[in-house]
């Protein structure tokens, strides 16, 4: 859909740039044709010039040759038919398009023989590569006195644009662009341009009526304004990122009174938008503003601009406030394109309600715009494209939008539209792409809705309640390439009217309330298919066995659901593969068929045996997911240097050690082997590991110390090996995890591709486990080393990691004191540090810890005042328990008071006189009460006896 928008945006908005051209000379130029006699100088002047050319790889010099004679009949050559002197030279590169433009392009140079054709109005060597040697604009282009037409754009130049061409003083059009497209963003240069002028004063020599200098550098030029000004019969001027600076130059009288069109577009000028000189040519049809950095209120001379055809100021990067901006007059307005620019205001006043309304194009897309979409849209008789998508849009879809029956694109997704999508939309025949996918959108979609959309090719449902209803016999006359329906309600059974879509590109059915076995025609149906997503529904019964004849299928998810059985063999084209969270059963097949595949999320199933060392061929595995299931034995030895970017073997039978294997795999993202039953001692290759973001060790039987060079791992974001018999102490150069300070931790989120394998790992936080998905995971740095066998000081460098959420290294043996500075960790929410033998005081820095929300210093040998204040004070109501079993402290929360001459240095160990006393009083009295009893008990003993 983007790439329809964009092409439409591209014929509507920029057919004015060839318009122009035609105004200056028609195909041929004036007065010219092809049957005059060529005149000999001129003729040797021609072929001097093929002798410069040293390819011509689409043929374009063919017919000039000594053969014949006439050269008003060769390719590309126009003579007068008065004089038969030659006045043209066509040699565009008509083929160009994109990054292709070298392929069929003229290579060489232009021969200063070409002065010979002193009569010469007309050059157009645009889209070749006759730069010569030099890759210099020959300066004597300035002698061509009768030249009123030059075009040298999309050529390899490089260095001064030469003043030179002042002197061709009948100049009326001048292109000097060094890029393919005119779409300013979707340029594609096929060379590096190093153009640029630092005096263009010689313009205002010339009579131009055009002028295109699109990507040369201008940066220089203060005055450029000022210069273009004393060009009055200009009619088009496009500077499109030339490197200007400002536009808001005080010109005290424009004589641009012809100017029709304007493009400033990815000049960075970073100021006021109602400052710009521009808004007083009430002649403009065209005016693009696209990636410019203007910011502010929209001028009310906008409304004045009643010629305006097309307004583009699309992805400008600035606040621009729309609320008193009078469009509604603009009735000559075919192009509204404000995509990305941060537009705000509201879209009814924004809007022009001229009858009749000649609007073809409104691209509204990523911005602020609320307000409800008006029932006059029904006005817009001409609209071909309607994109509001991303905005804060409310209101009901408008039934009115049904009268626009000319509608090829209807995008309103993501916004606050509720209600009902209207039946009369399917009234709308010529429409190919419509998007109302992530709004509130509900009640009942039936066939009334699609029936009528006959040249439907893209659809996006998506995101809202909405019910699929239709008869199961229903077969559409559209054939769609794209389909999205997650989050719609299609089910209980498989929807029959899919049958019918065998174009199909890409189809997401996900949590579609689907409860119902894959149909028998559905590897025949969506055989051309590139991806799949089936995933969060009821789907039973097992995977096709022919599933290997989807020859196009690139990607394929049918994670949560209720999948039994083996897996198959995969199409050799998937790269992508989800199938987790099913109930499939049985080993790995030895030879999975998908040669390429990149991607496999087998996590949560039933899978049992050992890793097949057929994955070991997958030579482009990047991600591979068998958490949570019963694979066991050792890892295979036959991987080869490189490996994967993402492994997680969490919680199956794995045993045997540190797997050898991963010794070469520095590109690793994601390992996690936790609850497995691996032994031996972590090594210290696991240093060079140096992309590594996530490192889960868990629950093993892992031994000895933590490797010291485990903090290499500059990038790393969590570190976990708790529950495993780790000794020793802790590295003693924590502060080297840099990758979990505030500075590296948020930038770097976006390091995995979005197709990636979904990872999804718990962490122990804040007493209980939680469990974080995907990117979330590079949001939560953690460090846990809890119950292991670790000993000595926690290092005071551990505080600088200041983006560490989660802190937990209980149920250790760690003695010394909590670092004092520990407050520097000022992301921390939650902090164990119980079943230790730390002691010493708590720092008064905890208190500054804005988002601690839970803290456990219980049962260690901590003494002194409880510190207060901050986060603290409410925690203590939260977690009375967070200082039980240090038997030195007191204070709140402890019931135990300290003494008024007690302090934190001293531990509340030392007893005043009155508490001496008073144990002194009491061990008397036990001691007496206890020594009576004995002489009592014997006194009756020895009477016993007696008797």
């Amino acid at each position: 859909m983007p790439l329809l928008l964009l092409l439409l945006l591209g014929t509507v908005t920029f057919s004015s740039s060839s318009t122009s051209q035609r105004k200056v000379w028609p195909r041929h130029g004036p007065n010219i044709t092809s049957s005059g006699s060529c005149l000999p100088h001129e003729r040797d002047a021609l072929m001097a010039f093929k002798k410069g050319i040293s390819g011509d790889p689409a043929g374009r010099l063919a017919s000039w040759n000594e053969g014949e004679q006439d050269c008003c009949k060769w390719r590309g050559v126009s003579c007068s038919n008065q004089t038969s002197h030659v006045l043209g030279i066509w040699l565009r590169n008509i083929q160009a398009e994109g990054l292709s433009v070298g392929d069929t392009a003229l290579v060489g140079q232009i021969s200063p023989s070409l002065l010979s054709l002193y009569h010469l109005e007309h050059l157009d060597l645009s889209m070749n590569n006759v730069s010569g040697p030099a890759s210099r604009v020959p300066e004597f282009l300035g002698l061509f006195r009768n030249l009123r037409y030059l075009d040298l754009s999309g050529m390899p130049f490089t260095g001064r644009v030469p003043p030179q061409l002042g002197n061709l003083s009948k100049l009326q059009h001048l292109d000097l662009s060094s890029t393919t497209g005119q779409i300013p963003w979707r340029r594609v240069p096929w060379h590096d341009s190093n153009l640029y002028s630092t005096d263009i004063s010689w313009l205002s020599n010339l009579s131009l009526v055009f002028i295109n200098m699109d990507s040369v550098d201008l940066s220089r030029i203060v005055d450029w304004a000022h210069v273009v000004n004393m060009v009055p019969s200009l009619k088009v001027l496009h500077l499109p990122n030339c490197f200007l600076t400002n536009v808001n130059q005080s010109l005290p009288y424009l004589n641009l009174t012809d100017l029709e069109e304007l493009n400033l577009s990815e000049n960075h000028f970073d100021h006021p938008v109602a400052s710009c000189w521009f808004w007083n040519l009430t002649s403009l049809r065209y005016l693009q503003l696209a990636g410019t950095h203007l910011y502010g209120q929209m001028p009310d001379a906008l409304g004045a601009l009643t010629s305006l055809q097309v307004l583009d100021m699309s992805f400008g990067f600035g606040s621009i406030n729309m609320m008193t901006a009078n469009m509604k007059n603009l009735c000559n307005l075919e192009i509204i394109d404000f995509r990305e620019g941060v537009f705000s205001g509201n879209i009814t006043e924004l809007l022009p309600q001229c009858t009749p309304n000649t609007l073809k194009g409104l691209y509204l897309a990523n911005n602020n715009f609320s307000g409800v979409l008006p029932n006059w849209i029904g006005r817009w008789t001409s609209l071909l494209i309607l994109d509001l998508s991303f905005n804060k849009i409310s209101g009901n879809v408008p039934s009115e939008i049904s009268l626009v029956n000319n509608l090829l694109t209807l995008d309103l997704s993501n916004n606050l539209l509720t209600g009902g999508v209207p039946s009369d939309i399917g009234m709308l025949s010529n429409l190919t792409d419509m998007d109302l996918s992530n709004n509130n959108l509900s009640g009942v979609i039936t066939h009334e809705h699609l029936a009528g959309l006959t040249r439907l090719k893209n659809i996006a449902f998506s995101g809202n309640s909405l019910k699929i209803v239709v008869d199961p016999e229903w077969s559409p006359i559209f054939r769609l390439e794209y389909a999205s329906f997650a989050s719609c309600h299609m089910g209980p059974l498989f929807p029959s009217w899919l049958r019918s879509q065998t174009h199909i590109d890409e189809l997401i059915i996900s949590s579609a309330s689907i409860f119902d076995r894959l149909p028998d025609w559905f590897v025949m149906t969506f055989q051309k298919a590139n991806g799949l997503d089936i995933s969060n529904n009821g789907i039973s019964g097992t995977l096709p066995t022919d599933l290997k004849n989807m020859t196009s299928l690139g990607w394929l998810k049918l994670n949560s659901n209720d999948l039994s059985g083996s897996i198959p063999r995969l199409p050799k084209s998937l790269s992508y593969l989800d199938i987790s969270e099913n109930s499939l059963s049985g080993p790995l097949p030895a030879y999975i068929g998908a040669g390429h595949l990149e991607n496999l999320n087998l996590a949560s199933n039933r899978i049992s045996g050992p890793i097949p060392k057929s994955i070991c061929k997958m030579n482009s595995m990047g991600g591979l997911n068998l958490a949570n299931n019963y694979v066991d034995g050792e890892f295979p030895l036959c991987f080869k240097p490189g490996g994967f970017r993402v492994l997680i073997l969490r919680n199956n039978r794995l045993s045997g050690k540190f797997p050898s294997s991963l010794k070469t795999w520095t590109n690793l993202y994601v390992l996690d082997l936790a609850w497995n039953k691996l032994s031996g001692k972590i090594p210290s290759w696991i240093g060079n590991f140096t992309e590594l973001e996530i490192l889960q060790l868990s629950h093993n039987m892992f031994t000895e110390s933590i490797p010291s060079t485990i903090t290499r791992l500059s990038i790393l974001s969590q570190l976990n090996l708790a529950g495993n018999s780790l000794s020793g102490c802790l590295p003693r150069h924590l502060s080297n995890l840099t990758g979990m300070t505030t500075d590296k931790l948020f930038p770097r989120i976006s390091s995995l591709d979005d197709m990636l394998v979904s990872v999804n790992l718990s962490v122990i936080t804040k007493g209980q486990e939680l469990y974080y998905w995907d990117y979330e995971l590079y949001e939560m740095a953690s460090i846990d080393l809890s119950s292991n066998h670790l000993t000595d000081r926690i290092p005071e460098g551990i505080a600088s990691l200041d983006g560490v959420i989660n802190l937990n290294l209980s149920w250790n043996q760690l003695s010394g004191e909590i670092p004092n500075n520990i407050g520097g960790m000022q992301s921390l929410e939650s902090l164990d540090l119980s079943e230790n033998m730390i002691n010493g005081d708590i720092p008064q820095s905890l208190s500054t810890i804005a988002y601690l929300s839970y803290i456990d210093l219980s049962y260690n040998n901590l003494t002194g005042r409880i510190p207060s204040g901050g986060q603290l004070d409410t925690l203590y109501m939260q977690y009375p328990f967070m200082c039980n079993g240090n038997r030195g402290l007191c204070g709140h929360p402890l019931l135990k008071n300290c003494s008024s001459n007690s302090g934190p240095q001293n531990g509340g160990h030392e007893r005043d006189e009155h508490d001496s006393n008073v144990l002194s009083f009491s061990f008397g009295l036990s001691v007496g009460y206890m020594v009576g009893l004995w002489a009592v008990f014997c006194v009756v003993l020895g009477l016993l006896q007696r008797e």
